[in-house]
């Protein structure tokens, strides 16, 4: 998304494709995210793994993910970025908020990818962006309120930006949006 005041584009993943993801799916969100920074040519990739606190808490379920996402990126089973989490969206984009809250990281306040925790999270965000921030609106999310032509111009877009060439390391060109049948289609099973 490209939001008003930011000087760069914000990637939001598991725009509107899963509902409630597993941590071996999110595994997979995270890699994916990850190569399309590099496919966008994002110079450092840095993922924000969201929940509502900033703090580890049994007892909410989308932190303990975070920190076992953190662990596989310190083990290499994740390349590519620099990942941290659990971070709010205000620590992960908002340097000051970052330092006020004493999170020091490589990520914390300059996030460039927001992983969110399951689709209401992702809905709510992107919307929120979307219309209060003024955002422009995302290439990869679609809504079943987008025209034809909407639709058609993210495809387009896709196409032009990856690489003719190249693939994603996982299944992320699987998402239906941009498989060959068109703009919409649902991926073959």
């Amino acid at each position: 998304m490209d939001v008003p005041g930011r000087e760069h584009a914000l990637i939001i993943t598991n725009a509107a494709i899963n509902i409630a993801p597993t941590l071996a799916e999110k595994i997979d969100i995270l890699q994916n995210a990850i190569d399309l920074g590099h496919a966008l040519r994002m110079q450092e990739v840095r993922v924000a793994i969201f929940s509502a606190m900033e703090t580890v808490n049994a007892k909410l379920p989308s932190t303990i993910e975070a920190v076992a996402l953190c662990k596989m990126v310190d083990r290499r089973q994740i390349t590519g970025a620099l990942v941290d989490g659990p971070l709010t969206l205000d620590n992960a984009i908002d340097p000051d908020a970052a330092r006020t809250k004493k999170i020091d990281s490589p990520v914390a306040g300059r996030a460039n990818v927001l992983m969110v925790p399951d689709l209401e999270a992702d809905n709510m965000l992107a919307k929120s962006l979307s219309f209060l921030a003024g955002a422009d609106a995302p290439v990869i999310l679609t809504s079943r309120a987008d025209s034809v032509l909407t639709r058609l111009a993210r495809r387009a877009w896709w196409r032009r930006w990856w690489p003719p060439n190249a693939a994603p390391t996982r299944n992320w060109a699987d998402c239906g949006e941009f498989s060959e049948a068109g703009a919409g289609a649902r991926p073959a099973k």
